[in-house]
């Protein structure tokens, strides 16, 4: 029977999973060459409508926490993720973006005294390697704006992650990750009409559909798993889970468009489940490291 904390590991899974669908979901269902609408559409309307749900509002530090928070885990991540996206290869910005762990791993070190071990530095290389084994590819370029956009971009979700972990569990999870939705939703919705113009005059039916996936399954749900599990587990950690995405996005290339996989590509994905199993797997299985919902309730109902 798996433990709570195997559970906490499987759901916070679940939301860079729902990411690694993004891919194949803009590329097939959405307007073309409109990637920071798609940011905005994903964000901005998820994030009111948990609002109206859950009806709270920021209290106290929380106001400018939330600002903080989205800014760096929504507004500017997706922003620069989008400029590396359009200025590298595919292959060459998950490669740059999976150096986050190892970002996460040095800023949980300085800001939430989490111990920089040399197990964590190999795990954060070893996912990294196994990432550029899965989609880099031997025509692939380097772009100095692209690269530095991407580095940026892992930086503040990096940022992001250990911000959230310092801060602690706020009084209710959804209501919080509703308000750093809507404030990244507001910082990209300028920046998208200046680059990218007015929305398109109307919508396919596809269109529809993959926005409603994007912004409930991709986003909401996801967003909601993603802070829980920060809470939950070390920083470190949920980082690392962050690996998942881009397997998931080569995976769905194999299985849905029927894209090839080379011997490398099996290695990489191969070293990102190992590097996660034996990363995860002392914590899970330590008694003294368990985590259960109960306690992160209790944790939540101290800070209110």
């Amino acid at each position: 029977m798996l433990s709570n904390k195997w559970m906490v590991v499987a759901l916070t899974a679940a939301a860079p999973c729902a990411w690694g669908t993004t891919y194949i979901i803009t590329a097939e269902l959405l307007p073309a060459d409109r990637p920071l609408l798609a940011a905005v559409l994903r964000s901005l309307p998820a994030g009111l409508l948990m609002l109206a749900l859950v009806r709270r509002l920021p209290s106290n530090s929380w106001w400018w926490r939330s600002c903080v928070l989205g800014m760096l885990n929504i507004g500017v991540f997706f922003a620069l993720l989008f400029i590396a996206a359009y200025r590298l290869p595919g292959g060459v910005a998950a490669m740059v973006g999976a150096v986050q762990p190892l970002l996460v791993a040095l800023l949980a070190s300085v800001w939430i005294s989490e111990k920089l071990t040399p197990g964590k530095v190999f795990a954060g290389i070893a996912g990294l390697t196994g990432v550029g084994l899965l989609v880099l590819q031997a025509q692939s370029r380097l772009d100095g704006l692209g690269v530095a956009a991407g580095l940026g971009g892992a930086l503040a979700m990096a940022a992001g992650v250990v911000l959230t972990k310092k801060w602690g569990p706020p009084q209710n999870l959804i209501a919080s990750t509703s308000w750093q939705l809507i404030a990244g939703g507001l910082l990209l919705t300028p920046v998208t009409i200046l680059l990218e113009g007015a929305p398109p005059s109307s919508l396919s039916m596809l269109n529809f559909m993959g926005y409603l996936y994007l912004g409930l399954i991709g986003t909401a749900l996801a967003y909601i798993l993603w802070f829980r599990g920060i809470h939950l587990l070390p920083a470190s950690t949920t980082a690392l889970l962050g690996l998942l995405s881009p397997l998931v996005a080569t995976l769905c290339g194999w299985a849905l468009l029927n894209e090839t996989l080379t011997p490398g590509q099996i290695i990489g994905a191969l070293i990102i489940l190992a590097t996660l199993i034996l990363a995860i797997r002392p914590k899970c299985t330590s008694a003294r490291g368990t985590v259960t919902l109960s306690g992160f309730i209790k944790e939540r109902r101290k800070s209110s």
